[in-house]
């Protein structure tokens, strides 16, 4: 009996240690959900992602991530067609800035009615760098004042519950191409006028891009404070804008020996610039009334 007992207790150990173990009957869930009966997340427990839920509604924040998307793969896009047909060296002129003058920029873009010297500043015969030159055109602040824009635009359309892929796709695009329109007008205006400057297509881009931080100031101001203020953002930026426009062109783009000469040309580039500030307010309405309700 002694022999048979232990015998038995043996191959008790054995078959205890052989037996798998037995598969849990629920997974573990403790590191992404609270012990709340059901298996729910736990409330707050994504607030970081959704950075404050966006004014607390979740279709803004589909709108933000697809228009981030899409910003992000037409810069892409725009990058690799540049360095197909585009002279980089020429290019990393309008992207040499800084900290300091994109604040200064910006500041002369909101309020340009105190500066007093718009002349661009050379060196050696070759133009300053922006980052060097406050008067300088650059493509850095167009650019990402564009993708801010596309971005607000999601964002606007998600809160009106508005918001769709094909209709922010067409928002960007339209506000793209008006500004391709725009510049192909200026460089037909430029020759039509017989301007001898180094005004180049960069330079009108850059002009003309300077737009969309009127356009983010007005959409912004009117999500916050609702028509009114959108129009009050909406007089205030065009007005600057236009301010602007005239002063770089005539004395920074121009120069001011294009305004010489006989006086049919000189009423032709002052029409051509006049023509271009009082063409921005209308493109910055028609690209932003529709966001602001």
């Amino acid at each position: 009996m002694a022999y048979h007992s232990g015998y038995g207790a043996h191959g008790s150990k054995h078959r205890a240690r052989a037996a798998p173990d037995p598969p849990p009957l629920f997974d573990d869930t403790s590191g992404g959900y609270s012990s709340q009966p059901g298996g729910y997340p736990a409330p707050g427990a994504d607030v970081a992602f959704n950075v404050n839920h966006l004014l607390g509604d979740p279709m803004a924040n589909m709108a933000m991530a697809y228009g981030s998307s899409i910003a992000s793969h037409g810069k892409d896009m725009m990058n690799k067609e540049l360095h197909r047909f585009v002279s980089v060296n020429k290019l990393k002129y309008f992207f040499a800035v800084d900290t300091a003058y994109v604040a200064k920029k910006l500041g002369l873009l909101v309020f340009p009615y105190t500066h007093q010297n718009w002349e661009v500043q050379y060196s050696r015969d070759v133009p300053l760098p922006p980052r060097q030159d406050l008067n300088a055109p650059d493509l850095y602040i167009p650019t990402m004042a564009f993708i801010t824009y596309v971005l607000l635009a999601g964002m606007a359309l998600g809160i009106q519950k508005r918001f769709s892929p094909e209709v922010l796709g067409l928002c960007a695009s339209t506000a793209l191409v008006w500004v391709v329109m725009e510049v192909l007008a200026l460089l037909l205006g430029v020759y039509l006028a017989t301007v001898r400057s180094d005004l180049s297509t960069f330079h009108l881009l850059a002009y003309s891009g300077y737009k969309y931080v009127g356009m983010i100031l007005s959409v912004l101001t009117g999500l916050l404070f609702g028509s009114d203020g959108y129009y009050v953002a909406l007089a205030w930026t065009s007005s600057a804008l236009m301010y602007f426009i005239v002063r770089s062109l005539r004395t920074a783009a121009l120069g001011p020996d294009s305004m010489g000469g006989p006086a049919p040309r000189q009423r032709l580039q002052l029409y051509l610039t006049l023509g271009a500030a009082a063409f921005q307010p209308l493109i910055i309405y028609w690209l932003t009334f529709h966001l602001v309700r």
